[in-house]
């Protein structure tokens, strides 16, 4: 009798095993498949010690040149792409879910930049005509979570500019002019940046180098007084090309920084300039206002803690665009398109990561990556080619890879589970 039972024990494992398959899927299950393949990492490309390693795929299908990634408070992942360069109308605003998988896209004239407040209002850099010519503008769009978005206001420059209010039109000025980042606060202030060829600084007129403040509402309450539009030094505005500030996804009750306080970069060619990246802290003094500093916290560069450093000088040639970590590790991310690099450093300026506890490391360990492969090749997964957009979310790292025509995914290897 016991072998008969030792074949009936075996019958009712597989009738089991049949049954659990039916339930849960097996390897030849199209579902599971595409679960094992959105958080595939391969483990041969995973740093020593610690470093960031790709998470495949990285997302290719039907995204041409994209110039911008933003993981929104809807966590949708919105990308601008240049469809045609030469032909700004063609330029497109992409809806991800986050798999990749494009839900909505629509056209954007002129557009370079996007991102979300904690309304789930949308806002995008671009271009509008008006009865004076082409200008620069920021669309302020409503309901792009549900795929149908609606533009609700439009901020158009000059008659944005509360300075510009009662001056005429400059014409070919003003229609150079370049509006090059945008970023928003807690209370959904939003910071625009600025770039243009008009910077008096003894006009009562702001320069066209610099900073604008909105409200919630569309008013322009402020500009980011002191930044000097046309020397270089630790708070200085030429040729901004990204701004980003504490307050970022995903949407917290409490933790959310109600810091004012933001980071721009420096992408300007036409002269040397020394700091690239900078931080500018900004307080409100009760007699005095708002007011715009340097951080110079930054240039402590404490050698027993790093190897390298955010301000050191001329430390970068062409950053596109940085990001602030709204997390605890509060990291800063810049991707620098004459490097064809992504550069992290902490909130202190330190370049790395804290290594791991068991590490044995005792300064922080640079995970900085980009360039030529060793094959020579600018499309390898930790290669870039003319990265122009960086973002963050749920400890992962998004970078728009322009000339791959790609959005890379990244995550710290001592992060994967």
């Amino acid at each position: 009798m016991k072998p008969a039972i030792k074949i009936g024990s075996l019958l009712c494992l597989m009738a089991l095993l049949n049954a659990c398959t039916s339930l849960f899927g097996t390897k030849e299950d199209k579902q599971v498949d595409e679960v094992f393949q959105q958080g595939a990492i391969d483990p041969n490309l995973v740093q020593p010690i610690v470093g960031y390693v790709p998470i495949f795929p990285f997302f290719t299908q039907n995204i041409q040149n994209p110039v911008d990634v933003y993981v929104g408070y809807d966590e949708l992942i919105y990308v601008v792409v240049l469809n045609n360069e030469s032909n700004q109308l063609d330029n497109e605003l992409l809806i991800l879910d986050q798999k990749g998988t494009i839900a909505k896209r629509f056209t954007i004239a002129g557009a370079t930049d996007v991102t979300q407040d904690r309304r789930l209002h949308t806002y995008v850099t671009g271009r509008v005509e008006t009865p004076f010519g082409n200008r620069a503008c920021v669309y302020h769009l409503t309901n792009t979570a549900a795929g149908a978005p609606q533009f609700i206001d439009t901020l158009i420059h000059p008659i944005c500019d509360d300075s510009r209010s009662s001056t005429a039109s400059r014409g070919p000025a003003d229609e150079a002019v370049q509006f090059t980042g945008i970023a928003t606060l807690h209370d959904n202030t939003l910071y625009v940046s600025r770039t243009g060829p008009t910077n008096d600084v003894s006009s009562f007129v702001r320069p066209d180098n610099g900073v604008l403040v909105y409200n919630a509402a569309g008013a322009n309450t402020g500009f980011a007084v002191g930044l000097n539009p046309t020397t270089s030094s630790l708070k200085s505005a030429l040729g901004i090309s990204a701004i980003a500030t504490l307050a970022g996804p995903p949407q917290r009750l409490t933790g959310m920084s109600t810091s004012k306080s933001f980071y721009i970069t420096q992408s300007a060619q036409t002269g040397a300039v020394e700091y690239r990246v900078l931080g500018i802290t900004v307080t409100d003094d009760p007699e005095l206002g708002t007011q715009y500093a340097e951080t110079p916290t930054l240039l402590n560069f404490d050698q027993t803690k790093a190897n390298r450093f955010l301000y050191e000088s001329f430390r970068f040639k062409q950053p596109e665009d940085v990001y602030l970590s709204p997390d605890n590790l509060q990291y800063t991310f810049v991707v620098d398109s004459g490097n064809d690099s992504l550069f992290v450093f902490t909130n202190q300026g330190y370049e790395g990561v804290n290594p791991p506890a068991n590490s044995g490391l005792k300064k922080q360990a640079i995970v900085s990556f980009g360039g030529a492969g060793t094959d020579g090749s600018s499309s390898g997964p930790f290669s870039f080619n003319n990265p122009s957009g960086v973002c963050y979310f749920n400890r992962t790292i998004y970078v728009a890879d322009k000339n791959n025509n790609r959005i890379c995914r990244y995550r710290l290897s001592n992060d994967l589970e």
